[in-house]
């Protein structure tokens, strides 16, 4: 036999490939190299050199990550993680519930990336289906609460609670800095509320009102936070308080649980201002906390308070029913220290599948839930008390204390053996929560934790058994009248009704998503795989930690790891956005400060082209905002700096900056910055927004920032699912460390010396972080600053392929970009008033999402390619662009009328086309720039009326008559 042999890589290399790195980066070498070549340089090293200011590089930086791994290995590792994960049948309460995750919600929504991976929903006439779905969600908390106008979804219960705090002393005109809180409170939700109220001067005061309005403190209070049902599960009515409240001239906020309001009169009928609380037990899992969707609602003459984002019903150029984000003066890059709110985005894909779950269930569906959620926990409570055990309460929705003279500890622990978490509240108490999931078998092993034997006929102590709750409380009005609620019941049909929703949007499984300092990447199925196994969705966030020592040991690897890259010394994963990691750095630098003595260091500088959630974090951290300049090359302008600096040498707290700059530019004054403000006694914030831009070059902890958040769901790969969720840890230096957030529910969670919690659970976001801790574990060292190098090479390459057509506004050293470039349009749009709206609505008919429009700068487009873009993306959206120039120079010539063209026109739908056409440019120029022979997106309306939409704010489901003038 003859003995052939061939050039090949050895055994070992091949066993230790990882192809996965080449299939998250987009270009092939080959497009590479076309890449490299039209930047002008040879490599992607000598891109770096001449990008990356010297100042700032760590030439022999080796981070010290475990080597990557293929996807079928990474799996393998989570799967081994996963069985050190024990979930027990969880009837702890305390806003947490087990629920069930319909399959067809499941499937086509939570693991579906049509859904997942699009974006905050800025360019409505394509995000028409996401859109329709937070209305039905806004709709469906508007109906349960009883309360007209609810937004699109909150971070979680406690944040939200703390946002209609913050809402009604705003709203308000009692000058008192007092908030009165119900006693019967969740622990967590008082917890957030503390860590809230003292930076902005509130004082809470708790009290018993269990007895009704007579708990209420003497004097004045600006508002009063009650609990409906209570934390114990006590249920009572809120009306007699609430009018006590509003006598005195305070708001009343209640925190309400949606599924109990089918049965129970909502607080709207009672009077309440504003109602918070979740919607996790509407299908979505546990996850050891989240994510899930807060929810908030309030009463007629607020909702121009309303922190987050509100979807309202406006008409298209056409007259259709159109909808869109409303009220868009609350962002708060227009309002920015003055913003109502730091929260930019929510949990929009878990507001999703609630609102799904609602349509799929209807409102027989959900009483039907809910009332054999009652009637379980009524019959557990009537064995309770036959058997000799005090009930805490008569009146209850789903939780049942009984009282065990020193015997909670042993009856928790006898509990436990049977595979159930309960509640120990005190020595002699405990909690029993019944939810969805629960059956008579979990009944007869809670009975036999308290010694109750199994002689027990359930369905005889049923029928003897009266409900719990109170008559003069039954709920008496609809809810969910709208048809929608009424429709799609059948697998069927919320099959089609999801596909018809998706088809309307565009997200990353159609298109590129430009947005600059939004880093719209790959989200790879191997990484979305886990976040749905139950070992790692079946906790609750109050079981005991080792119940959860898999998804722990994530949270430990993902601590490390981004440690490592950020040049950090320790790392909470806590803040679950953001906005509220901003929040969470900017307490714990004021805390630094106080510990020392420094009580007067309250100024915090921002740069004037800081993103505006900066200034409102600011704000809500007790800091004074002062801004400095910027230059004409976007740069910090460093004169104005030192004079501040100098101004306020005694009371400078911070600085806040962004790294690359938020002009997409790497400032090579940044040690400078950081200097001066260090030498004040100051300390420095660097954005982590733009982290994409650094991995394996430089770290901001070695460069001179003292803390960071960083956005998992920006550069570490967890999907933005239409505006949530997202995770925003905070890396800090040791003198930092202190001062991490914390959790009073669960001591591992964040130092004794901490700032309190940031958000209800106690690892925020829990069981996203899988997604996060895979994309490290798949890419590795030598992957992640690959990744980083190709995102800089794809945004310098659209800057060179666009700049003679629309300028780059600002470049770094050299004239080169970081990972964004700004195309200014404000040149072309003077000399033919086309604007950057006619220009992002354009692209809808190439099939393209637009990049973020008019900001940091009015007028510009910021565009953000991300490294897994292929050369073929990439030179299409150029194309698209050029093509646009083009289209845009003939109605600067005359050509086309300022008043009929493509772009002003744009986007044009189907339906359009088929309309009687009178335009001076043809029915294929208008729907087919490209040519008939690619890939056809069609909006499925056309351009949005925003101004009709704010003066006549619609924001739930109405019959197109309702808003039609």
């Amino acid at each position: 036999m003859t003995d052939v042999r061939h050039d090949r890589a050895p055994l070992a290399a091949l066993e230790n490939g990882n192809p996965f790195v080449d299939r998250h980066i987009g270009p092939a070498p080959a497009e590479l190299a076309r890449m490299l070549d039209v930047i002008g340089v040879g490599s992607l090293e000598e891109l770096a050199d001449k990008a990356v200011p010297e100042g700032i590089r760590e030439r022999s930086l080796q981070l010290a990550l475990p080597e990557p791994v293929s996807e079928a290995r990474v799996l393998e590792e989570l799967r081994e993680l996963a069985r050190r994960c024990r979930p027990h049948t969880e009837m702890i309460g305390l806003g947490y519930y087990e629920t069930v995750t319909p399959p067809v919600i499941r499937r086509n929504i939570l693991e579906n990336p049509a859904w997942y991976t699009a974006y905050t929903p800025y360019q409505p006439e394509i995000s028409q289906g996401r859109l329709e779905a937070l209305l039905n969600f806004q709709t469906m908390v508007a109906d349960l609460t009883g309360v007209p106008v609810a937004n699109a979804s909150m971070l979680d219960e406690a944040t939200a609670a703390a946002e209609g705090m913050t809402l009604v002393r705003r709203a308000g005109k009692v000058k008192s800095p007092r908030f009165v809180v119900d006693a019967d409170t969740l622990p967590q939700t008082l917890a957030v509320l503390e860590t809230r109220a003292e930076p902005l001067g509130i004082e809470l005061e708790v009290a018993d009102l269990s007895t009704g309005p007579q708990g209420l403190p003497d004097g004045e209070f600006f508002g009063v936070l009650l609990a409906y049902p209570g934390a114990s599960g006590r249920v009572r009515d809120q009306e007699e308080i609430i009018a006590e409240v509003h006598r005195r001239g305070a708001m009343a906020v209640v925190a309400a649980d949606l599924l109990a309001l089918t049965l129970l009169r909502p607080p709207g009928e009672m009077g309440a201002d504003v109602v918070v609380g979740t919607t996790q037990r509407f299908g979505v899992p546990l996850g050891f906390g989240g994510p899930h969707a807060g929810y908030m609602a309030v009463r007629k003459g607020l909702e121009r308070q309303l922190p987050g984002r509100l979807v309202g019903v406006s008409v298209d150029a056409d007259g259709a029913q159109a909808y869109r984000l409303a009220l868009q003066t609350r962002e708060q890059h227009i309002r920015r220290e003055r913003a109502t709110s730091n929260i930019c985005t929510a949990q929009v894909l878990l507001a999703v599948m609630a609102s799904m779950y609602a349509v799929y269930h209807g409102p027989n569906g959900l009483r039907q839930i809910a009332t054999r959620v009652h009637r379980m926990a009524a019959v557990l409570a009537e064995q309770l008390r036959r058997s000799g055990v005090e009930v805490a309460h008569q009146h209850f929705f789903d939780t049942v204390v009984a009282k065990v003279p020193g015997r909670a500890a042993e009856v928790v622990a006898a509990a436990r053996r049977e595979g159930i978490n309960l509640r120990q509240i005190d020595a002699d108490s405990v909690g029993i929560s019944c939810a969805e999931t629960t059956t008579r078998q979990h009944l007869a092993a809670v009975w036999r934790a308290f010694g109750i034997g199994d002689a027990v006929d359930v369905d005889e102590l049923d029928a003897q058994t009266p409900d719990a709750l109170p008559a003069e409380l039954a709920r008496t009005s609809e809810y969910l009248t709208h048809p929608i609620f009424n429709t799609h019941h059948s697998e069927t049909s919320l099959l089609r009704y999801l596909r018809q929703l998706a088809d309307k949007d565009v997200a990353l499984d159609r298109s590129m998503i430009p947005l600059g300092s939004c880093t719209m990447k790959l989200n790879a199925t191997a990484e979305m795989e886990p976040i749905t196994w139950p070992e790692f969705t079946s906790l609750h966030p109050f079981a005991p930690a080792e119940d959860a020592e898999g998804l722990l040991q994530i949270v430990s690897d993902l601590e490390k790891w981004l440690a490592e890259i950020t040049g950090y010394d320790a790392v909470s994963l806590q803040p679950n956005a953001g906005s509220q990691g901003e929040f969470a750095g900017l307490l714990a630098i004021r805390a630094y400060h106080r510990s020392r003595g420094d009580t007067g260091r309250d100024v915090c500088l921002i740069p004037a082209s800081a993103h505006g959630t900066n200034a409102a974090s600011a704000v809500m951290a007790g800091l004074r905002v002062v801004v400095v300049r910027c230059d004409s090359e976007g740069n910090i302008e460093l004169d104005h700096l030192r004079e501040l600096v100098d101004k306020h040498a005694d009371d400078l707290a911070a600085i806040m900056i962004t790294y690359p700059s938020t002009h997409g530019v790497y400032e090579d004054t940044v040690r400078e910055v950081c200097g001066l403000v260090h030498d004040a006694g100051g300390q420095v914030y660097v954005d982590g927004a733009n982290l994409n831009a650094l991995i394996g070059l430089a770290r901001m902890g070695k460069f001179g920032a003292d803390v960071s958040h960083l956005n998992l769901h920006k550069t570490f790969c967890i999907p933005h699912g239409g505006g949530g969720p997202g995770v925003g840890p905070i890396g800090v230096r040791e003198h930092l460390a202190e001062f991490l957030p914390n959790h009073p529910l669960q001591p591992a969670a964040g130092p004794e010396t901490g700032v309190g919690p940031i958000s209800a659970a106690p690892w925020g976001s829990a069981s996203i972080l899988p997604i996060s801790w895979a994309y490290i574990r798949l890419m590795g060292a030598d992957g992640l600053r690959r990744a980083t190098l190709t995102a800089i090479a794809a945004a310098n390459y659209v800057a060179r392929r666009l700049d003679s057509y629309f300028p780059v506004l600002y470049t770094g050293q050299g004239g080169y970009v970081a990972h964004e470039c700004i195309l200014d349009l404000r040149p072309v749009s003077k000399s033919s008033k086309i604007s950057v709206d006619d220009v992002a609505k354009r692209l809808a008919d190439y099939g393209i999402h637009a990049p973020t429009m008019s900001f940091p700068v009015a007028g510009t487009l910021m565009v953000e390619p991300t490294e897994s873009e292929n050369l073929a993306e990439l030179d299409r959206f150029c194309d698209a662009m050029i093509a646009i120039r083009a289209e845009i120079d003939k109605v600067a010539s005359g050509q086309w009328p300022l008043d009929d063209n493509p772009l002003v026109n744009a986007p044009h739908t189907a339906a359009s086309l088929a309309r009687e056409w009178n335009h001076a440019y043809s029915r294929e120029e208008g729907a087919y720039p490209m040519g008939t022979g690619v890939a056809k997106v069609w909006p499925p309306v056309r351009r949005i009326d925003g101004a009709r939409g704010d003066r006549n704010l619609v924001c739930s489901c109405p019959p197109l008559e309702a808003y039609q003038s």
